[in-house]
């Protein structure tokens, strides 16, 4: 019996994954659609209220010195430069154990 239920666990489990994961995947993007909002302004099917109400204008954010540069990317640098080296120094490290073997 016990064999039996590996033997089907077997064959089924290689098509299961896959139908679970597409099944989560249909479940999440029907409910993000479902519940997403809409403005009391694009009611029923007025479609120059959609248009009016994505094209509105927003006020020019007021520039302040020192908190930021256009086209600094110090930090982005850094971030990656640290983000590489969390990456490479284990195979580096491990390397030789893995030339051996």
């Amino acid at each position: 019996m016990i064999y039996l239920q590996l033997l089907v666990m077997k064959k089924l489990l290689p098509v299961l994954r896959p139908v679970a994961l597409l099944g989560i995947g249909l479940i999440l993007a029907v409910l993000s659609a479902a519940v997403g909002t809409v403005s009391p302004d694009m009611g029923g099917n007025d479609l120059l209220a959609a248009a009016q109400h994505l094209q509105t204008t927003s006020p020019t954010p007021i520039a302040t010195e020192g908190i930021s540069r256009i086209g600094s990317t110090d930090g982005i640098v850094l971030m990656g430069i640290v983000i590489v080296l969390i990456i490479i120094m284990p195979i580096l490290l491990r390397r030789k154990t893995w030339v051996n073997s």
